[in-house]
């Protein structure tokens, strides 16, 4: 079975919990206003980027959970941001569900395969009902963080955290 470990992807300062976007542009405008300080990026460029990857289709995934991305130009390594939202958004999701778990993905243009692979080691992780349900329910951002850089077969460990 392939991995589905994320910890990698993830930057400490890039794992929220609580934001109040209530709509897609609000959303991408937040995630790029986040991630823009820690990836010496343009706010502006993330959010664009976001909003015309999901101009030609949906990313939200079902289950409450979308995987927005984009290559963005001046990145150095491929990079998740996870929020958690206050209440879910319309998101056009598959499963019509509105989305509250938002996993955004960027990667550098030339990314290719990597970002493929990245992409589908997301989709598993947060094909997993058990592990979303988890993240809903973590009450601090700390606690979000451990769920979401804990090893995979080892959660049951953690579950008293």
């Amino acid at each position: 079975m392939m991995s589905t470990d994320i910890s990698d992807l993830l930057f400490p300062d890039l794992v929220v919990v609580g934001l109040t976007a209530t709509t897609k542009k609000a959303l991408f405008q937040q995630v790029g206003a986040l991630a823009a300080p820690v990836l010496s990026l343009q706010a502006e460029a993330i959010a664009d980027g976001l909003a015309a990857r999901e101009k030609l289709g949906s990313t939200g995934f079902g289950g409450g959970v979308a995987i927005p991305h984009a290559r963005i130009e001046g990145l150095a390594r491929i990079v998740v941001i996870v929020a958690r939202l206050v209440r879910g958004i319309e998101f056009r999701a598959v499963d019509d569900a509105p989305v509250d778990i938002v996993v955004a993905m960027l990667s550098p243009p030339d990314a290719g395969a990597e970002h493929l692979k990245a992409l589908a080691r997301v989709s598993r992780r947060f094909r997993d009902r058990k592990f979303v349900e988890k993240l809903r329910g973590a009450g601090s951002v700390d606690a979000f963080y451990a769920l979401l850089t804990a090893d995979d077969l080892g959660t049951g460990q953690r579950d008293a955290a």
